[in-house]
């Protein structure tokens, strides 16, 4: 997503707006329940030591001995790895099956500067592509204009953050969400997010050096104020790096640049673990939210809100966002699961980024940010039912509580 349209808000009755009123009372966070001020958190704040590591190149590996041996296997050297080998990309033996991934921690190579310079990860789709399905689609929304976060976001919406990755191309970025561990209560090391924010679809692979940072930025400072910033105001909660993600085959065999046959599959899951540091994520940042796998249809769902770090311009990735709109039936083909979509101006840098909704008086994540035309006048998310649940159960299982 590189261009902006003129937007104009979508007029809001007042039930619409009690519902966005509920849900944004439902996501506040207070800084108790985040466990105390940004200061307090600082000294134990899991990225200090990487803060002062390194020149970008990693100030060092941590490679448990089954990753090394994993590695070994796909004809990787560690110490290559660590020395930049990493940014090797050989097409042809791009590591791509969901047995593949790897993601060695390399202290020190996520610092201010190089989030800054990560570029959106973009889907978009044409308007041939977005008019193909017309039938099975409801109108296309008005453009709803995407309003920030209130700062400092660990009070007001602290499980949302952004993704970190490296590709082909060079460092990018998404948006993700901390989200509950139903197997490990009360100790989550859980993000959810895109499929794209991980996995390059049908004709790539996996991306490297994933990271996800909660509540990024936390007083939505500017670029030249960032440059003054300390690490606890950049990254308050740390860097927590990816020993393990999933995506579903739906995106791994029919993802695409534009999202493709994988849009409606568009989704990922993160386990993570802190660059330095012991506690798990949730307990760390005081706030994870249930997801919602029941799949409602679009007219049942109520309002819905997502939020994220837009980095296509105008945006510039440093701030959050939020769009709240009523969603509609989106599908790109008629053999394909119909999408949500609602009216957003969010750019590229959102993708991932969580949809929530109010069921039963609490917040909970219903969807993520998918694709969006090249005008941005809305985005579309997958709708998250038994595939997407096994998913993130299997995860829970397999790797939750390490």
């Amino acid at each position: 997503m590189r261009s902006l349209s003129t937007s104009v808000p979508r007029p809001r009755g007042r039930r619409t707006a009690l519902a966005a009123s509920a849900l944004l009372a439902a996501v506040a966070l207070t800084a108790t329940a985040c466990g105390g001020s940004t200061e307090d958190k600082a000294a134990d704040r899991p990225d200090a030591a990487a803060s002062r590591a390194g020149d970008g190149a990693g100030g060092g590996v941590r490679v448990p001995a089954d990753l090394a041996d994993r590695l070994k296997d796909h004809g990787i050297d560690v110490d290559r790895w660590r020395d930049g080998g990493w940014k090797d990309w050989d097409k042809d033996e791009w590591l791509r099956d969901a047995r593949d991934f790897v993601n060695p921690v390399i202290e020190g190579l996520w610092k201010p500067e190089r989030m800054r310079s990560a570029e959106e990860a973009e889907k978009t789709v044409t308007t041939k592509d977005a008019s193909a399905a017309r039938g099975l689609s409801d109108p296309e929304p008005a453009p709803v204009t995407a309003q920030a976060e209130r700062t400092p976001y660990h009070e007001n919406a602290a499980p949302v953050g952004k993704v970190f990755f490296d590709s082909p191309e060079g460092p990018a970025v998404c948006s993700g969400t901390v989200v509950k561990d139903v197997n490990h209560p009360g100790r989550s090391n859980l993000v959810w997010t895109a499929g794209h924010c991980v996995h390059a679809g049908g004709n790539g692979g996996w991306y490297r050096n994933i990271v996800f940072v909660p509540a990024y930025n936390d007083h939505g400072r500017s670029e030249a104020e960032l440059s003054r910033a300390g690490a606890s105001e950049i990254a308050p909660y740390g860097n927590w790096w990816a020993n393990w993600a999933s995506t579903s085959n739906g995106w791994i065999q029919g993802g695409s640049e534009s999202g493709g046959d994988g849009a409606a599959y568009d989704y990922a899951v993160l386990h993570v673990r802190p660059e330095q540091g012991s506690k798990s994520l949730e307990e760390t940042v005081g706030a994870a939210l249930d997801v919602d796998f029941s799949g409602p249809g679009a007219a049942e769902a109520g309002t819905m809100g997502a939020w994220g770090y837009p980095a296509a311009p105008p945006y510039n990735g440093l701030r959050m966002f939020k769009c709240l709109d009523t969603p509609g039936r989106f599908s790109l083909a008629p053999n394909l699961p119909d999408m949500y979509r609602i009216g957003c101006t969010m750019t590229g840098g959102s993708s991932g980024g969580g949809w929530f909704r109010v069921a039963n008086g609490e917040t909970v994540l219903v969807s993520n940010t998918s694709i969006g035309p090249l005008d941005h006048t809305w985005l579309a998310g997958p709708r998250l039912g038994p595939d997407a649940e096994a998913l993130y159960q299997n995860m829970s299982r397999t790797h939750g509580g390490r």
